[in-house]
This record gives structure tokens, sequence and C-alpha cells, in this order.
């Protein structure tokens, strides 16, 4: 790195310690709080289930966590660096009421690995490291009171070993596993009898940093997918196993495993026929071959409409550079941008310089209005961090574990703690326009009309969107399965009392726009969001 990329990275975190020293948090929108003092495992992968509770899962082969097992529940792993026999927790069960923890066992190591929930609302989970390294498992999630737990598929395996995979849920309700180190093909589950598929775009898109990890993978409406990797993006038939699109590169460096910024693909509405995928953040080429922990982080943005016809990239910067960065689709469309670092890389005690303050990215605005800087945190969310949205609009965080084992005595010590980001809707001044959901349907058919009943404590005076918001699986800077949804609405009547409304809605015409499954159901007024009801769609 020459003197002046280091003097360049000095002056930015100079320039941001200036710009908290003479903004106060409460000039800055959003608030946080601490859930849980010590969830007892640091969580690398994390997902909301409709039970209202959260897994939060760790890899294995760590050594000690701090929460035990039940008794005579213990685990004998010769894989194991540090314990054989292995008596603590590496995955427990949050309840999102309580904000009590339940240990949870998994035998098999999941580290780097990879999930998605089921049509039936089961969450699946794949890969992993030594052991894991072809396992499928599974847990039916339940409330924080049932015995919900881990399971091993013993009867079937991955037909190629997954490490640094992606999932995605498909419009028939089986999931597509693409990639991982080593393994530039894809597969399904359940199995199909031609196995892994070959998929050379994963090559194509691999540099001696193997930036094709954790590829970027988004089911657009039309049923085909979007896989970005690296710079390089494609539209890919997996009926057909053939490349459609092959997109413009993104310049910037590389946005992947291991130099990961994050994606997610905007709210899909009107006619569902426009996709637009969004890409931020990443590390500078070589940082990672380096070793380079003070090597700034690429600040930049690429907007693509995936489905249009000559799609170009459209970029713009955030006000930081990111790596390790989360997107997470709020309610009302806007995408939240939390967690990571301003230098380095992914990896083992890689990167520096944590990023403190969330940025929210508004879509609808005009280019370069886009970001908004938002109340900074004090904890540092950096290698193996989450982000998901909760039911109430608010979004969890959880994890950060730069180390190899457990490390509470480092300068950016392993995370216990967990805590939720409230958006600015969610502020005392818009109490009276948030709506509440008093009735919707449990189950709706795809196309089929229905209707929600809502309370708004002032007259509604526009039209309240209805949105169905998926539960993905996020790990390593990028949520597997992500997607909102905007159905379309009637506008709110009002229906036999006092702020009480109907809205009529239309369910998702099919599969492609949703794919079968459990969804939170947000009605937004004002881009305020209601607390969400669980929906089972199919």
């Amino acid at each position: 790195m020459d003197q002046t990329s280091v003097l360049a990275s000095q002056l930015c975190y100079c320039f941001i310690i200036l710009f908290h020293l003479t903004h106060s948090r409460a000039d800055l929108p959003g608030t946080w709080e601490l859930l849980v003092a010590d969830a007892g495992i640091a969580s690398m992968h994390t997902a909301v289930t409709r039970f209202n509770t959260v897994v939060l899962l760790d890899r294995t082969n760590i050594g000690p966590s701090r929460k035990l097992l039940p008794k005579g529940h213990c685990r004998f792993d010769k894989n194991d660096a540090v314990l054989k026999l292995d008596c603590y927790a590496h995955s427990v069960l949050l309840d999102l009421h309580t904000n009590q923890i339940r240990p949870l066992k998994i035998l098999t190591d999941t580290w780097c690995s990879s999930g998605q929930f089921l049509p039936n609302g089961t969450l699946l989970q794949t890969g992993g490291d030594l052991e894991g390294f072809k396992k499928i498992r599974k847990i039916d999630p339940c409330d924080i009171n049932g015995s919900c737990d881990w399971v091993e598929l013993n009867d079937v395996e991955l037909t190629e070993g997954r490490w640094y995979a992606s999932n995605q849920i498909l419009p028939d309700g089986s999931v597509i596993i693409v990639g991982g180190r080593g393994s530039n093909t894809v597969e399904f589950y359940p199995k199909r009898i031609n196995g892994a598929i070959s998929f050379p775009f994963l090559l194509e898109a691999e540099d001696t940093q193997m930036d094709n990890l954790y590829p970027y993978v988004h089911l657009l409406p039309n049923g085909h997918l979007f896989v970005f990797a690296n710079t390089k993006a494609v539209m890919y038939d997996y009926t057909k196993n053939i490349v459609l699109t092959v997109y413009p590169q993104l310049d910037g460096g590389p946005r992947n495993y291991p130099s990961a910024g994050s994606s997610v693909m905007l709210a899909l509405q009107g006619d569902y026929s426009n996709a637009e995928i969004v890409i931020c953040g990443g590390a500078q080429y070589g940082a990672f071959l380096e070793r380079s922990t003070d090597t700034p982080a690429h600040g930049s943005c690429g907007r693509i409409s995936a489905t249009q016809i000559d799609p170009v990239w459209v970029t713009e910067d955030m006000p930081y550079g990111r790596i390790m960065g989360d997107m997470v689709m709020l309610p009302n469309g806007d995408v939240l941008i939390i967690n990571g670092a301003m230098s380095g890389s992914q990896g083992f005690d890689m990167a520096s310089n944590p990023c403190l303050n969330p940025v929210l990215y508004r879509p609808n605005e005009p280019l370069g209005l886009r970001f908004m800087v938002l109340n900074p945190g004090t904890v540092p969310r950096m290698y193996h961090s989450t982000a998901n949205l909760l039911p109430d609009g608010r979004v969890l965080l959880a994890g950060s574990n730069p180390h190899v084992f457990y490390k509470f005595d480092a300068e950016f010590p392993t995370e216990l703690r967990i805590e939720a980001f409230s958006p600015e809707y969610l502020g005392p001044d818009k109490a009276n326009i948030r709506p509440e959901i008093l009735e919707v349907p449990e189950t709706v058919l795809f196309g089929a009309t229905f209707n929600v009943i809502v309370s708004v404590e002032l007259p509604v005076v526009e039209i309240v969107e209805v949105n169905l918001a998926s539960a993905p699986f996020a790990t390593h800077s990028f949520s597997q399965g992500q997607r909102l949804v905007k159905l379309a609405v009637t506008s709110a009547v009002p229906d036999g009392g006092v702020g009480r409304y109907r809205i009529g809605c239309t369910a998702p015409p099919n599969g492609m726009v949703a794919p079968p499954g459990y969804y939170m159901v947000f009605a937004v007024n004002h881009g305020v969001p209601s607390v969400a009801r669980w929906v089972h769609v199919s």
C-alpha cells in the first residue's frame, strides 16, 4: 500500500472522528438498544422464524462458548482442535418477547455454511467445513417453550462439499445451492437425479483471492437467477443450465468474499416486471492476500435494472467506504446498510476501523441524494456478524468474531451482545401514524384477493401499503433469500369504527415473484410500518 493511500485512509478516519465529535448522537436518526448482554455464542449465521424466535448459529470446532448444553447432551468431535468432548452450545434460540436464550445442539461443523427457509417454514442448513462439508441439517422452528432442535440428515447429503456457498429458494419451493470454495457447480434440495451441475461462470469469476465465494444470488421475477461474483454478473436459467445474459462488469474492485460488500434486490412492485439489484462496498484487490488491515475499503454502490434490455450499472458513493456491511430491506422499501469496517478485508484479524454509523439508502430519491447517515452504535460488528429485519420493524444485530477462537482481550473482541437498531420510522413522533394490523388471513394463494384490516390513530390520507418481507438466512454480509414484495392494494376505506380501515390486497401472482413460504406482512403508512403478522403464501 503506497503512502498516498495510507494518508488518504488516515484523513478519512480523522474526518469521521471529527464528524462524531461535532454531531451528537441525538442529531442523527435511529436509536439503539441492548437486548441480550451475553448470548453465549457469537452468531455467524442468523435467521428469524415465524414464531418470533431467532436461530443463531456459530461454527462448532471453535472450542468452548459461554453457553452450556443441557446435562447429558455433550457431543464428541474428533476434529475439534480444542475440545474432543464438547459440552458447549454453538447454536441458540432467542425469544424476541422475553429475550430468553435456549441452547440448541449442532453436531457437524457449520463454519461458513449456507441456509434458507423451506415453504413449510423449516430452516434448511447446508455445508460447512470438515465433517460438515457435505452435511444437510434442518430445524423446524418453535417458540421458546418448545423442544425444537437441529436434526442432521443421515439419509441424504450434498453431492459436492459446500463451503462459502449461497442458497436461494425457487418458485417451486425447492432450493438451489450455488458455488462454494472449489465447487464451481450448482445443486438442489430436494436432490435431483443429475446431482451437481457445472456452472462455468463461477470459475470465470474466480481470481487469485477466490473472490467468487458467497455469490450474490437473487431470484428475478421472470423466474431466472441473477448471480454476481467478484465483479461479474449473469442471468442464469437454472432449468436449462444456460446463461441468458452477461451483464457489464461492475467497476470498483471485487465485491464478494473475501472482499465482501453486500447486495439486495430492491422491492418488487407494480406489474413485477422490473427487478433492480444494488451492490455496495467491498475491499481493494490484494488486501486479503497481503493481510493488509489498513487498506481503505470501497465506498461505491452499483445499481442495475436486471430485467431490462441492455442494462447498465449506475454507480454512486456511500458516505463511508465499507466492507462486511449488511444490507437489510426495510418494510417501506428503503435499505439499511449496517455493520462492517472501513479498512482491510474479510478473514480472521484482517480488518480495522469499524464503521459504526449505519446508512439509509433511499432508492426513490434522486441520484446523489439517496444516502442518509444514521445514529452510530458503539459495538464494532465486523467479521462474522449479522443483521436481520424483525417483525416489529427493528433490525437485530448479532455476532462479530474476527478471531480463530473466542477472544475477549483483543482490540475487537469476540462479541456476544445482541442489539436492536430502530430506524427513524419507529420514533415517538411517528406513533400516531403507525398502523396496527387487526385482521389478515393466515394463508393466501397466489393471485388471490383478500382484505387486511388496520387501525391508525390519525386519519389515513394516502395509500397504505401492504408489503411482504421474507425471512432470509443472514451470513457473511449477504442475506440469502431476502425479498420485499409490495402488493397491489386499494385505498383504505373506513370499516365500522374510529380509526379502523379495510384495505383490499392482491397476492403475488406466482412463485417467481414470491416463492412459497412464510412472510412478514407489514402495513406501511407514510413510510411507517406496523408490527408484522406472519402469513403463508402458496
